[in-house]
């Protein structure tokens, strides 16, 4: 685990369901460039190199989940929260990697034609 021993390791399953359910708010902490190539449907980008934890939007009733690439700089974003007082403490294990790897859908964009791809 790269994150504090408080860090909550979420699967993709998780995630999926509580992101249906309109549990969760997922924030997506690759760069600009990863998350225009590929992201998860409904991740926001708040990119880990410019983190301010205080700058991340209300979630209402939901929690915040950090997402990555591989689930190291979303562990990352969660030990950030934590020090600044934050109560946010999970992320989606091994990132949109494992995402993928469960078969989930993620948005992407074709390189060739710059159309929006639903892709899996």
């Amino acid at each position: 685990m790269f994150g504090s021993p408080k860090t909550k390791d979420l699967t993709p399953q998780q995630v999926k369901a509580s992101l249906e359910a309109h549990e969760i708010l997922l924030i997506d902490v690759r760069e600009p460039a990863e998350f225009a190539a590929e992201r998860i449907h409904g991740a926001l980008n708040f990119p880990l190199s410019t983190f301010d934890p205080g700058a991340l939007p209300a979630a209402g009733d939901r929690l915040i989940v950090f997402q990555c690439g591989s689930g190291k700089r979303s562990a990352t974003a969660v030990g950030h929260s934590l020090k600044a007082g934050h109560s946010i403490d999970s992320h989606l294990a091994g990132g949109i990697a494992a995402w993928k790897a469960a078969g989930l859908p993620t948005v992407a964009i074709d390189s060739e034609t710059g159309q929006v791809l639903d892709a899996r």
